[in-house]
């Protein structure tokens, strides 16, 4: 399997990251061509070698030829005096239009929809709107939008299956954005950078824009370490700034055997093969206050929130008060609103997160006929051979009640027919 990690010891901004993808190996010509095709006019597009520190990096930038401002990573989008430079008031549909206009790949343009559509939501919180009333300023302008959509053509051109990324140094001082002079990060990166691992790096300005905050923490499975991989390629993405440490992203981009595939899916590769490794977080909070009866609402609203497993446990806190643990897992996409259900749906006015390897085996649905209709199973495989085959118990459940016979009875013609599936061939 492919992936790409975006190790940002700078920040990030969406001009450095699509620079690290051009320098890793994106062919420029055929992601100019690609770009061209959003319907969008105005601008070009340069690219060229520069030194940051001691590193030689690639430098991409937009140059827009109308009275929308070209921005730049690490220069950063807030920079410019508010009033400065004009801006077109696009809303979300408006940007929806035009990446629906282009002739990109599905992929390219359901990743580009995706970055924005968080974008509008963060935007939405941080000023009390909802997400389709959000006039975008920096991040509806021209570079915005090719920053965001050449950097989803980018990794497809590199052909990257996962997206991994190190913490980010959100920096800190003050800016001058389209509302005024905000402190760093700006209120919509901080919302975005919710659930995301976040460092100090000791430099006093915004080092993680809301393009590169959007980018990076919407398609990133997995954010800390770098992933055991073979490497391919590395590549490095310049800023505008001059730092103290170069300011640059550097991609790393390299080969897994099969691990770090996403939940639900089985490696690339190696179907129906060994177990697949991925980072999942454990989302926690401890809780000696709530009514009995919400507990069940509370886990009910974890799983809906995309949490992979949800439990509670028993425990004896301080004071000897009983008290229960509550315990989601899940995508290290989802802690943000993992996170946000347990302060919604409980008492705790604390949760903690923890990123964990996980190995879990290939698996595939498979529908079998029973006499009392037919079942789905689960099909597990171990080195390409079925070891379990588990039927959807509320699908048998119903079949029960339809027909007017014990649970037990159903399940019991089920597992007896699940047993074809064992030690089988792997599936279409």
């Amino acid at each position: 399997m492919r992936v790409a990690y975006f190790d940002c010891p700078a920040g990030a901004a969406g001009d450095m990251i699509l620079g690290a993808l051009v320098d890793a190996g994106a062919d420029w010509a055929a992601l100019r061509s690609g770009l061209a095709t959003l319907p969008l006019g105005g601008y070009s597009l340069e690219r060229r070698e520069v030194l940051k520190g001691a590193f030689r990096a690639t430098k991409v930038e937009v140059h827009v030829h109308d009275h929308e401002h070209a921005g730049g990573g690490g220069a950063h989008q807030h920079d410019a005096p508010h009033g400065h430079h004009h801006h077109p008031q696009r809303r979300l549909r408006d940007v929806a239009a035009i990446i629906e206009g282009s002739a990109l790949s599905p992929a390219v343009k359901g990743s580009a929809l995706r970055i924005f559509g968080r974008l509008a939501e963060a935007e939405g919180r941080a000023h009390g709107l909802p997400a389709d009333e959000v006039h975008f300023h920096d991040v509806g302008a021209v570079d915005a939008i090719v920053d965001v959509t050449g950097a989803c053509l980018g990794l497809e051109m590199l052909g990257a299956e996962r997206v991994h990324c190190s913490a980010l140094p959100v920096g800190g001082g003050w800016v001058n954005g389209p509302h005024g002079r905000i402190p760093v990060p700006a209120p919509g990166t901080a919302e975005l950078l919710r659930g995301f691992p976040v460092v100090d790096n000791g430099i006093a300005r915004e080092l993680v824009t809301p393009t590169g905050a959007a980018i990076l923490t919407t398609l990133a499975v997995s954010a800390g370490v770098l992933p055991a991989m073979t490497v391919r390629s590395v590549g490095y993405g310049a800023g505008t700034m001059e730092l103290a440490v170069p300011n640059v992203v550097r991609l790393v981009l390299g080969d897994t055997a099969g691990d770090l595939a996403a939940p639900g899916e089985a490696a690339a590769g190696a179907p129906g093969g060994g177990p697949v490794r991925e980072t999942i977080h454990q989302v926690e909070a401890t809780i000696d206050d709530l009514q009995p009866q919400l507990y069940e609402p509370l886990l009910e609203r974890l799983l809906e929130a995309g949490a992979l497993d949800a439990y509670l446990v028993p425990v004896i806190m301080k004071r000897s008060r009983p008290g229960i643990v509550v315990t989601a897992l899940c995508e290290p996409a989802r802690t943000a609103e993992v996170t946000r259900v347990l302060f919604a749906e409980s008492t705790t006015i604390g949760a903690r997160w923890t990123p964990f390897q996980r190995d879990r085996l290939p698996r595939e649905t498979r529908v079998l006929a029973t006499r009392y209709g037919e079942v789905p199973f689960k099909v597990s495989r171990l080195d390409g051979r079925a070891v379990t085959a588990t039927p959807e118990f509320e699908v048998v459940r119903r079949l029960a009640r339809a027909a007017g016979v014990p649970v037990r009875e159903v399940l019991d013609a089920a597992r007896a027919e699940g047993r074809q599936l064992l030690d089988g061939p792997a599936g279409p």
